[in-house]
């Protein structure tokens, strides 16, 4: 069944941070804000290439931050809140059989249906709830991404975090953001190294469909 995107969506955005102004020096790659992502367009929703997460999960964030900075690491961020009008733009998307255009940076190995069942792609994400985030490190001392194996959104078996075609070190580093990330209070999925969710997320049930905008948060 489709998911009602009328029916779950809330514009309430009380309990939301611009995740930049809560933790400073984190950096920011908001990949839908772009038209570098699998499908090949801003997608709907993000109105500012910025990150926002609810205060619960912005606050259990910082602690990891603080901790990857004592090791030389900064925590880059991918994507945070998705608007509930931006996962139906994934949907739509992925009904289109025409438009391939970015399957060979991000699913050379799968078909568009395959994104969806298999998981990599949610019909109802729990980044709309506000308290996930995507994510990777960027070591200080060369000021280049750590070699997780495989890049951000590339929907393959080697991204599964415990996937173990990759090299050691690369295996090492998705263990060392994974295990900060779990001390702190976040749950990874099995599929994706860079997507952690809230444990104790404040709105388990809530979708919400206010846009990606620092200025909407500020009215």
């Amino acid at each position: 069944m489709e998911p009602d995107y009328k029916s779950m969506a809330t514009w309430d955005c009380s309990d939301f941070v611009v995740l930049a102004d809560f933790i400073p020096g984190i950096i920011q790659e908001i990949r839908y804000h772009s038209t570098y992502n699998f499908i090949g367009d801003r997608i709907d929703g993000y109105e500012e290439p910025i990150a926002l997460l609810t205060k619960e999960a912005a606050r259990a964030l910082k602690s990891v931050a603080n901790e990857m900075n004592a090791l030389g690491y900064r925590l880059k961020i991918f994507d945070a809140y998705r608007p509930a009008c931006a996962v139906k733009h994934f949907v739509l998307w992925g009904i289109d059989d025409l438009d391939l255009r970015m399957k060979p940076f991000f699913y050379p190995d799968l078909d568009k249906t395959d994104l969806f069942t298999l998981g990599y792609i949610a019909k109802q994400s729990s980044h709309s709830r506000g308290s996930t985030v995507d994510l990777t490190l960027l070591d200080m001392s060369t000021g280049r991404e750590v070699d997780m194996g495989s890049p951000f959104d590339y929907f393959s078996e080697l991204s599964h975090p415990d996937n173990r075609d990759v090299s050691q070190e690369q295996y090492d580093n998705r263990m060392l953001l994974q295990q900060a990330m779990v001390r702190n209070g976040f749950v990874p999925f099995d599929c994706e190294w860079w997507h952690f969710t809230l444990a104790n997320e404040p709105h388990p049930d809530t979708y919400f469909e206010f846009p990606v905008s620092s200025e909407y948060l500020r009215r």
